[in-house]
């Protein structure tokens, strides 16, 4: 049997389990709620029936001379309801009425007259001012002859002068139990052939066991000799790496949409101040604002250019199961370097970078995507840094990973945008301009991260601004 053929299989048959666990505790639940909704109707009925018999009850109790030609009546009429799969053709409800004592004066069905019902718990609850139902066997032998009752009190004065309880049948209702089984039933039969429909023209795209060996054996040679646990670590890698591209497969018509509709959104302003700033352009304009208009549209170019680019990056990565070339990424190289070549832009703002990150730390990775991911959270921290403050490049050993932390002394995040920052297109605006970048800086890292086996995160410091992490594999724990 293939790989494919037993992750089919498998697949199945936790869908099979899984349905046939739902259907049964559904099923098994079906009789309770059909005896809730028939009980909650019986609620109904007895206390109009109270409110009948009390407008007819003197002061010595009821009177059932009345409903007795009613019942005697309704009994006699024969109909024919349907009631979805169900002909009902006659009146099976029962009701008797007890005095205060809890002796029967009248039964419907006239079994039960002069007997005392005290005992009964629908009758002895409500004659104690509370609620009273019971569900009781007719026949003691014949578990299909049991019977739910209602009561309700029958007042005079503020006193309880007797009982009226309203009975029906269980088993008039296990039709309709067996209909809506025969449904779910249904239901079910079709979700697993749907669902065995859609393995079937998707399994060629659930696994592609050549793609992974490929890039299993590519890593391998690439990093040389490993132990065996490191290799199990990579592998394991792969495989979430597929899934999630398995997962993005499925729903790529959804995500894609998304992507659309975000990025219509994001290019709206920068063309609407296009178009704007190209109508008033056509018309005979000064010099000074014909170069503000010029500058303006330049400007929307390259803010549309910069989105492009980096949705392309994304994509790019998005894409990408493993990382092609690895090497040990010196940290105290990679954080100096990002410092040094940021640092004119930091001056022109008045911002202090500061790189403090000590000899030997490492990570096994592609320098130069870690490279642009510390560009972009120190390149961040610089934007919503005030001037004269500083930003401070860190990198310390925690555990088997490294921490490289990036911290600001701006106004920090605020709490409504912490769970949204690192998604696509969402962005704050700058403390100086007031303005918003492309809202893909994050995402660029957050993939970057995730590519590395670790985590991005961004949140603000005890004392003040906010601090980037990203926390990757230590090199010596990887191997």
């Amino acid at each position: 049997m293939s790989k494919r053929t037993r992750l089919f299989a498998a697949i199945l048959l936790i869908y099979l389990l899984g349905v046939a666990f739902l259907l049964y505790r559904v099923s098994t639940d079906l009789d309770a709620r059909y005896r809730e909704s028939a009980e909650e109707s019986l609620v109904d009925v007895a206390h109009v029936l109270a409110a009948v018999i009390e407008d007819d009850m003197g002061s010595s109790g009821a009177d059932p001379s009345r409903l007795r030609r009613v019942f005697d009546a309704a009994y006699r009429r024969r109909f024919a309801a349907q009631i979805f799969g169900l002909t009902k053709s006659r009146v099976d409800l029962r009701v008797y009425v007890t005095d205060a004592d809890g002796r029967v004066v009248f039964d419907s069905l006239g079994r039960h007259e002069g007997e005392n019902f005290h005992s009964w718990r629908d009758v002895s609850r409500t004659l104690q001012g509370e609620y009273g139902a019971r569900t009781s066997l007719e026949r003691p032998d014949d578990p299909d002859s049991a019977v739910m009752y209602v009561a309700a009190p029958l007042r005079s004065d503020g006193r309880i002068l007797g009982v009226v309880s309203v009975g029906k049948p269980v088993g008039a209702h296990r039709l309709f139990v067996a209909t809506a089984r025969q449904k779910l039933l249904a239901v079910g039969l079709v979700s697993v052939a749907s669902l065995l429909l859609l393995l079937v023209a998707l399994s060629v795209w659930i696994v592609r066991p050549l793609g992974l060996i490929a890039d299993f054996l590519r890593l391998t040679r690439s990093e040389g000799t490993v132990r065996p646990s490191r290799l199990l670590r990579r592998a394991w890698s792969l495989l979430q790496a597929a899934f999630r591209e398995w997962r993005d497969t499925l729903a790529g018509r959804s995500y894609a949409e998304e992507y659309v509709q975000a990025l219509t959104h994001e290019l709206k302003s920068p063309l609407s101040a296009i178009r704007g700033a190209a109508e008033l352009l056509r018309e005979p304009v000064p010099d000074e604002p014909r170069q503000r208009f010029v500058a303006n549209i330049t400007e929307q170019v390259q803010r549309i250019q910069d989105l492009v680019d980096r949705l392309l990056q994304l994509a790019s990565l998005e894409k990408r199961r493993t990382l092609d070339e690895l090497q040990p990424v010196r940290l105290r190289e990679l954080t100096d370097g990002v410092v040094a070549s940021l640092d004119p832009v930091a001056q022109v703002k008045g911002v202090a970078l500061q790189s403090r990150t000590p000899e030997g730390l490492a990570v096994w990775g592609d320098s130069f995507l870690l490279r642009q991911a510390l560009t972009n959270l120190v390149q961040n921290a610089i934007d919503f840094s005030p001037r004269g403050a500083s930003v401070d490049v860190a990198a310390n050993l925690a555990g088997r990973d490294v921490e490289i932390s990036v911290r600001d002394r701006g106004p920090g995040v605020p709490d409504f945008a912490l769970d949204r920052v690192f998604e696509k297109f969402y962005s704050l605006r700058r403390p100086d301009t007031g303005k918003k970048s492309t809202g893909l800086g994050l995402s660029f890292v957050r993939e970057i991260a995730q590519l590395h086996r670790g985590v991005a995160a961004l949140g603000n410091h005890p004392e003040g601004g906010a601090v980037a992490t990203l926390r990757l594999p230590a090199f010596a724990a990887s191997r």
